[in-house]
């Protein structure tokens, strides 16, 4: 197989006031040979629209209609014959990209994320490294999250639906899946994230998973017509993935009972965030 070539690869990073990560995110794309840095900024007002200005190929203007929507407007412009989705708060270490390349080109499948691990020695931090740990391991997954890696044309073809503000991943890969028979795996690539570390970000953080359950929810009883099994493995998916996974797959003793007052606190704050969303639509 031909050395991977990470010039190909068009990285799409969508920002709203990201001052804290956006400057050493794009660094970290410019030093990995990214060959085209696009963000896409929703009218940020702390200075992240100037900083991209500086180091992005090309910033272009997000209206604020959700995260799908601002992903398209950054795959419409991409030119790559890879599209790495990074977050703002995402850092590429050198020689990551590059395992995340050889996955998808070895393994055949139109997508790959990479794991992600947060600095810190805090609570918080660490608790957020055991739940990553659980949730995201290395191998074939049914949806994948940023940063993901797509086939460039497939993801120009077939994009996000615009319409999904946080259930953006889970559309596109089932969708595909349906569509394609599409595979996708997390890699052994690892990139860093930074600043997400206080209890306030981890309410934020759980929160729009809630958030991300009931469109996926919604969509799915009123669109596909979803049977009891079908609902009840949704209501039932964040206990799994946020609790149950993450604790029976750490191995040692002491970190996983540490950790379960975190990630009790963690599921309840994503069903939360499900029964506002679900309240907060019924008003409308």
């Amino acid at each position: 197989m031909r050395p991977v070539n990470t010039n190909n690869v068009s990285a799409i990073v969508c920002t709203k006031n990201s001052i804290s990560g956006i400057e050493p995110c794009l660094r970290s794309l410019k030093q990995v040979g990214v060959g085209q840095i696009i963000v896409v900024d929703a009218s940020s007002t702390d200075g992240t629209a100037e900083v991209a200005e500086e180091l992005a190929d090309l910033v272009l203007t997000d209206p604020g209609t959700g995260l799908g929507n601002a992903r398209n407007i950054g795959i419409a412009h991409s030119t790559g014959a890879y599209v790495l989705n990074m977050g703002s708060d995402n850092v590429m270490p050198e020689g990551q990209l590059e395992v995340m390349l050889e996955a998808l080109i070895q393994g055949g499948y139109h997508g790959v994320s990479a794991q992600t691990k947060i600095r810190g020695n805090t609570y918080t931090a660490k608790g957020l490294n055991v739940w990553r740990a659980g949730k995201f391991p290395p191998g074939p997954r049914p949806v994948i999250g940023t940063p993901t890696l797509f086939i460039g044309n497939l993801l120009r073809e077939h994009p996000y639906d615009p319409d999904r503000r946080f259930s953006d991943d889970s559309e596109l890969c089932e969708r595909w899946t349906k569509k394609f028979c599409s595979s996708f795996a997390i890699s052994n690539a690892v990139c860093f994230e930074l600043g997400k570390v206080s209890w306030r970000e981890v309410e934020i953080r759980a929160t729009m998973y809630g958030e991300s359950d009931h469109e996926v929810f919604t969509h799915g009883r009123a669109v596909e017509s979803w049977g009891f099994r079908r609902t009840l493995d949704s209501v039932l998916h964040p206990l799994k993935s946020d609790f149950i996974e993450p604790i029976t797959s750490t191995q040692e003793l002491r970190v996983r009972v540490n950790a379960i007052p975190f990630l009790a606190a963690f599921t309840s704050l994503r069903y939360a965030g499900w029964i506002r969303a679900s309240w907060m639509n019924d008003r409308d």
